[in-house]
């Protein structure tokens, strides 16, 4: 059985940090990429970062120099830090192994005062 469980969202104020977690089981985890995408009511899904199985990473426009995606094979587990954080960026944030197109539940994130 595969699962993705991602957690660390909630509530931030503008200019702060999250740390987003999502824990993979069910998969031999070391040798697939992995996704994290959000989507904001309204508006499509966007891919935000992407993380090789050797650790080569992509972001979108939006959040360069500001997100950093990161991965511990030993914990099965990706993560996604969130610095300086601004209202555009307040969405439901989803984890994806992107090669069998696996998708967790979600974790929200809402960027407010």
């Amino acid at each position: 059985q595969v699962q993705l469980v991602e957690s660390g969202g909630g509530l931030v104020q503008p200019g702060g940090s999250l740390r987003l977690s999502c824990a993979a089981s069910g998969i031999i985890f070391r040798i697939y990429s992995m996704g994290w995408y959000r989507q904001a009511p309204g508006k499509q899904r966007e891919l935000v970062a992407v993380i090789t199985s050797v650790g080569t990473t992509n972001y979108a426009d939006s959040v360069k120099g500001r997100f950093t995606i990161s991965r511990d094979n030993a914990k099965n587990t990706v993560y996604l830090q969130m610095n300086r954080l601004n209202s555009e960026d307040t969405a439901v944030y989803y984890c994806n192994i992107r090669e069998v197109n696996y998708w967790g539940q979600g974790t929200q994130v809402t960027v407010s005062s």
